[in-house]
This record gives C-alpha cells, sequence and structure tokens, in this order.
C-alpha cells in the first residue's frame, strides 16, 4: 500500500486537540475588552487615590482627589494633570458631604496622618462595576468587583 496519502488518526487527534485548545482560550481574550477597559478605568482611579494620600503624607498637608463624574475626569491636588476616564463609563462619587462641590463635583481628601474623609467611587459600564473604597481611618484604598 505505498504511494497512498492521508492522515493517520493520531495526527487527526491531535489536530482536534490543539483546535479545541484555541477555541477555549481565544475567545476570552476578546469577549472581555469592555471588562478590561472598567477594570484599567477602576486601577487609574486607586492609583490616583494612593497619590494623593501618598502626597498628604510626605508633604504633610492636605491632599485630594477631585472627581468631576459628568465629564468623567479627575484630578489631584497639586498635580495639573487631568486623568480621563472612557466615555462609556458610568461614575458615582460617595464622600463626606462636606467634600461635595455640587451634584457633579465631588472629592476625596486625605491627611497628614494617612487618614483621610473615606467614601467610595464605582465605576461601571453595562453589567460590569467595580467600586474603589476608601477607608476613612486609614485611608487605605481598595478595589472591589
Amino acid at each position: 500500500m505505498s504511494g497512498q496519502r492521508g492522515f493517520t488518526l493520531l495526527e487527526i487527534l491531535v489536530v482536534m486537540a490543539l483546535a479545541g485548545m484555541m477555541y477555549a482560550l481565544v475567545p476570552p481574550m476578546f469577549s472581555s475588552g469592555g471588562g478590561t477597559e472598567i477594570r484599567a478605568a477602576a486601577r487609574q482611579v486607586a492609583a490616583g487615590l494612593r497619590k494623593a494620600r501618598g502626597q498628604a503624607i510626605t508633604g504633610r498637608q492636605e491632599s485630594t482627589l477631585t472627581v468631576d463624574v459628568e465629564r468623567r475626569r479627575f484630578r489631584v491636588s497639586g498635580d495639573a494633570r487631568e486623568y480621563r476616564l472612557p466615555e462609556r463609563v458610568e461614575l458615582a462619587v460617595f464622600t463626606a458631604r462636606a467634600e461635595a462641590v455640587d451634584d457633579k463635583v465631588a472629592a476625596i481628601r486625605f491627611y497628614p496622618d494617612g487618614g483621610s474623609t473615606g467614601g467610595a467611587i464605582t465605576i461601571a459600564s453595562g453589567g460590569i462595576r467595580y467600586r474603589v473604597d476608601i477607608d476613612w481611618l486609614t485611608g487605605d484604598v481598595a478595589i472591589r468587583d
């Protein structure tokens, strides 16, 4: 039977196993794009909060992170940059009443001892939601699903 061409059963099984692995691994990489964008926004806000806390401690003076909910932007006091969040995210800020400038702008204040006014910033889009919590006593920042 020399001269016949074809694939052995083993070769076909190997190809099918590789195709199955690709099918299982590749779609999640593409389908989680929106979730990745929202998670990145939550991390960006958390980084800004940690920066404000660090400035308060090292500079021995109060520092704030101010959020503009309507424009989806925030800034850290002492930093000229304004950080933009994706247009499709929804923001909500929960903070001390004294830190609310109006219904669209609010701040989280950090003190030289590391404490803060406390609160939370919620970042959501579609069915995905992250909450960045700020502990009032310690000023610790944590991202919650």
